[in-house]
């Protein structure tokens, strides 16, 4: 056992060191005033996992075996989780919420020979049949997030773990789409193993600490981190509808030390936290991702944690975690730069990761020698390389030659889609997604270092930078979401939105050439983290729709229909 790479290995070893404590809890309810929950410690996880292994081996579910994990949050799909990985069997696990026609594309492209599914999930597959043609056995799940495998009130012989090298694939996780289709990432045993130790070990996590993941997927960390998972009140496929008040008393009721969520999600549990005069002593550690971590939820995250600290860390699904900041290196050092339109500083790169800025371009780049790195302070196209890196789509030839390059040493680059720069400390600034630029005749513009100008407006949700017309000769223009719906109905605080607008762009050269503005009532986003702006679908809408001409004098209202 010792010998495998097998990522499920971490749970008997924990189940070793501390079976009695709490591996995970699940809410069931209320009682009284506190959350129930369904407790399972380290040593009943371990014994649940055989169960569900024993289960799945009856139904035939068998070494390399594509299984499309299409359960609940929670008990099952830990449990279920690991028993696929001891099995030796590959879960592949799409985001439920992206929309039916790319989800139904994923999984056609993923050819699962395993379904494992609650009821509505079974007879969804039956409804699209085509889509789910490769699939050869079923596993009925049921719905709960409480329920226990089939098998668990047997006595079970502890299951035997596959052995597995560190390259063997583990499992297919999706990305978001933010920016294009959506496209499964393949993910070897090592490679989850090193994002357990980087994790670990960047952020000083211990085992016996208590981790509340607003992000289901980042559950699956916890055992091998010996943390106690508590399962939030939230729904996965519509995270942005969280009740703060259930997550923040979640926190207090179990004291939580960890916790991972996007920063919209934050904004959420900190402005309730503020209205409320509520404080969260026991939170070690905040991680914000996702998106970009503006310095002011930076700051209200910051307060509190009075024995505590907010990070963001930098990656994607293909390659997690790259770099990381912490709240107090943002205020002390970069905020101002932000605000300024420098971008948004994302740290220093983590032991073990190697990260290099090379002029941009947007078509596949086969080898190192073909890139050219730019020196500090020059922005380009961000790629890396380590531990954690992935080498390929699975089942997309092309997407995986457009976003990997091969190094000299045979190592796999990962093109992070990201253009940015470092600076003279070796911190990576974050300027914006590569496809989200925009190309006019005065130059290029990035959306992290126009955006923050516009978003220091108070009557302003969010802005987004977005380009009319092709490269390299777009139009730039801003898109506004008003905290107000009122504001996007009226004719004159539209118009006078858009002149303050208009007044804080002139302060900046880069923002000054932006001449263009609409409002928009409620902005497109992942489903994921419902933080990442579709700024290209922003664009479509832009160049359909009448918008306001940015005058120092006035503002007009312009069409900017082709």
């Amino acid at each position: 056992m010792s010998a495998s790479a097998n990522i499920a290995r971490h749970l008997p070893l924990m189940a070793a060191r501390q079976p009695d404590f709490p591996a995970i809890k699940i809410p069931r309810g209320r009682r009284g005033d506190r959350i129930d929950y369904l407790a399972l410690s380290f040593r009943e996880l371990d014994a649940e996992v055989d169960a569900w292994v024993a289960h799945l081996q009856r139904r035939g579910v068998r070494r390399d075996d594509r299984v499309l994990v299409m359960v609940r949050q929670g008990l099952p799909l830990i449990a279920a989780a690991f028993a696929l990985f001891k099995l030796g069997a590959v879960p592949v696990i799409i985001d439920p919420g992206m929309g039916k026609e790319s989800f139904l594309a994923c999984v056609a492209r993923s050819r699962p020979r395993v379904l494992l599914g609650i009821p509505l999930a079974q007879l969804f597959s039956y409804l699209h049949r085509a889509a789910f043609a490769s699939v050869a056995v079923r596993v009925w799940v049921s719905g709960s997030a409480t329920a226990r495998c089939p098998a668990a009130k047997s006595r079970l012989a502890p299951a035997t773990l596959v052995d597995s090298a560190a390259t063997d694939l583990a499992a297919v996780l999706f990305t978001s789409g933010s920016t294009g289709a959506p496209k499964g990432v393949c993910y070897e045993h090592g490679m989850f193993d090193a994002q357990v130790r980087l994790v670990r070990d960047t952020y000083g996590i211990q085992p016996g600490e208590v981790d509340l993941p607003l992000l289901p997927i980042f559950a699956l960390f916890n055992p091998a981190l010996g943390m106690t998972t508590i399962v939030p009140e939230i729904d996965p496929s519509k995270p942005a509808t969280v009740d703060p008040a259930k997550i923040v008393q979640a926190i207090r009721q179990e004291r939580v030390t960890n916790s991972f969520g996007s920063p919209t999600l934050w904004r959420k549990i900190a402005a309730h936290c503020a209205e409320s005069e509520v404080r969260l002593p026991t939170l070690r550690r905040v991680l914000m991702a996702g998106a970009p971590v503006p310095p002011a939820l930076f700051a209200a995250v910051q307060d509190l944690l009075p024995n505590g600290a907010a990070h963001s860390p930098y990656g994607a699904t293909e390659a997690l975690p790259l770099c990381s900041i912490t709240a107090a290196e943002v205020s002390a050092e970069t905020a101002g730069a932000t605000a300024r339109g420098a971008g948004t500083c994302v740290g220093r790169p983590v032991p073990g990761i190697e990260l290099r800025i090379v002029t941009l371009t947007d078509g596949p780049l086969a080898t190192l020698a073909d890139t050219r790195e730019l020196p500090a302070g020059e922005i380009g196209e961000i790629i890396v390389r380590g531990p954690v890196v992935t080498k390929l789509y699975d089942a997309l030839p092309e997407a995986t030659v457009a976003a990997k390059i091969t190094g000299p040493d045979g190592a796999h680059w990962h093109r992070m889609g990201d253009a940015g720069y470092l600076d003279a400390q070796g911190r990576l600034w974050f300027c914006g997604r590569k496809a989200e630029r925009v190309e006019t005749r005065q130059g290029t513009l990035y959306p992290d270092q126009v955006e923050a100008i516009f978003n220091a407006h108070p009557e302003v949700r969010r802005t987004a930078l977005v380009g009319i017309g092709p490269r390299p000769h777009q139009r730039p223009a801003i898109v506004a979401e008003p905290l107000s719906r009122e504001v996007v109905a009226t004719p004159s605080l539209r118009r006078k939105l858009v002149r303050e607008l208009r007044a804080l762009g002139v302060q900046h050269p880069h923002t000054d050439r932006i001449r263009f503005a609409f409002l928009h009532p409620g902005f497109p986003v992942d489903v994921r983290h419902n933080a990442k702006i579709h700024r290209l679908q922003l664009a479509k809408w832009a160049s359909h729709h009448s918008g306001y001409e940015l005058d120092k004098r006035d503002v007009s209202v312009e069409s900017l229909r082709r």
